[in-house]
């Protein structure tokens, strides 16, 4: 079961990493495994999420999703996408950039340079209206009870998310933008990081309007689907249960598209904190789609989800430790190593603590058993 969901994934894993090395040398394997690694993890619950939306679709709409899906995320997402952004940051078109990574590296790393403020900006405001947004969110499970459970209570504030993010992004903008311009000596950038940040502030308010309103369309389609079935029972007809399977099916798709995409921009403005090297990122981020896509295959066969209740918390605490170094980042240079292995420690601590969890929980069970079980045995001899 493993080997035949997986095996897809370990085979472009073994080829990424080898032509990495082969390409590039030791230091790009390393870069290439550890975007595989935090791709993996922040992208843990998109493959929770889609698991759960995917196992309504029928075998047809799974088949698409997990086909054309996979080359939007990995072509589309992973290896188009940070093009772009080079591209729109450093003011060049985008065959144009491509063409300066492969001929001239050099004038590529200055243009990517130069262009750091605007990229780092741009997603760390992303990055932190993703962490905001969970953090306000009241959730059954917490984590860091002692820090989750206030944040909840001020997340009934409305739009207190933006607000914060807004008030950090003025904060970036006559901090780190104003003295990266005082000690490098370049032009300053605070009226790029503003408009920068701005521009990732909206774009994440555009996807997550895209995603509830593909939302309601499915919330409301299954309403309909459900209403003409009660109907269609108290009339004695028969509905076609095709057509209204695949008009769901079809909302459902786009919509897992639309998450899929705003799960996918974390990974890929993420990645940017730690290369700047679009062949790298690309091949990094595409490996480690690769397994997104097979670990939800895997949930959608098993029929469950996973009992670790704790990973989606340390996958955005990630984000927003992620969103916090890109802002830093405009002035400060932060290790590239250090910044990958900060997601893959908050991964392993929730891990843990969701086996913890889960351990106790079994104890107490247990410990309820041969309570009732001692009951029994005392009943049984009076």
């Amino acid at each position: 079961m493993v080997l035949k969901t997986f095996g897809w994934s370990f085979a472009v894993t073994a080829l990424g990493l080898a032509f990495a090395a082969w390409q590039w040398g030791w230091e790009a394997f390393g870069i290439v495994l550890i975007l595989s690694i935090l791709e993996i993890s922040l992208s843990f619950d998109n493959a929770v999420v889609n698991a759960g939306i995917l196992k309504k679709m029928n075998a047809f709409w799974q088949k698409i999703f997990l086909t054309i899906g996979i080359l939007i995320a990995v072509f589309g997402m992973r290896l188009v996408f940070p093009v772009v952004i080079v591209a729109i940051s450093a003011k060049v078109g985008p065959i144009e950039a491509v063409q300066l990574a492969l001929d001239q590296p050099g004038q590529y790393e200055d243009l990517v340079t130069d262009a750091h403020a605007a990229i780092a900006a741009f997603g760390g405001m992303f990055l932190l209206m993703i962490f905001l947004d969970f953090m306000f969110e009241e959730r059954e499970h917490k984590w860091l009870a002692w820090l989750e459970r206030p944040l909840a209570k001020l997340g009934k504030v409305d739009m207190l998310s933006v607000c914060i993010a807004l008030i950090v992004l003025l904060i970036s903008a006559v901090t780190f933008a104003t003295q990266a311009h005082t000690s490098t000596g370049h032009a300053d950038k605070s009226a790029t990081v503003l408009l920068s940040g701005v521009a990732g502030l909206i774009t994440y308010l555009v996807v997550g309007g895209l995603s509830g309103y593909f939302e309601d369309k499915l919330e409301e389609e299954e309403e309909r689907e459900h209403e003409e079935e009660e109907q269609a029972k108290r009339e004695g007809k028969q509905v076609s249960a095709v057509g209204l399977a695949g008009k769901a099916a079809f909302f459902l798709f786009l919509y897992l598209e639309v998450l899929d995409a705003s799960f996918s921009f974390d990974g890929v403005i993420g990645a940017f904190a730690i290369t700047n090297h679009i062949f790298w990122m690309a091949l990094g981020l595409g490996i480690g789609a690769m397994y997104v896509r097979s670990l939800t295959v895997y949930l959608v066969r098993q029929g469950t989800l996973d009992d670790y209740v704790y990973l989606e918390h340390g996958a955005h605490y990630a984000i927003g430790a992620l969103a916090v170094i890109l802002l830093i980042t405009i002035q400060h240079e932060i290790s590239e190593i250090i910044t990958g292995l900060i997601g893959v420690v908050l991964i392993a601590a929730s891990f843990w603590s969701s086996i913890r969890r889960n351990k106790a929980l079994e104890a107490v069970a247990e410990g309820k058993a041969d309570a009732s079980d001692g009951k029994a045995g005392v009943s049984s001899g009076v």
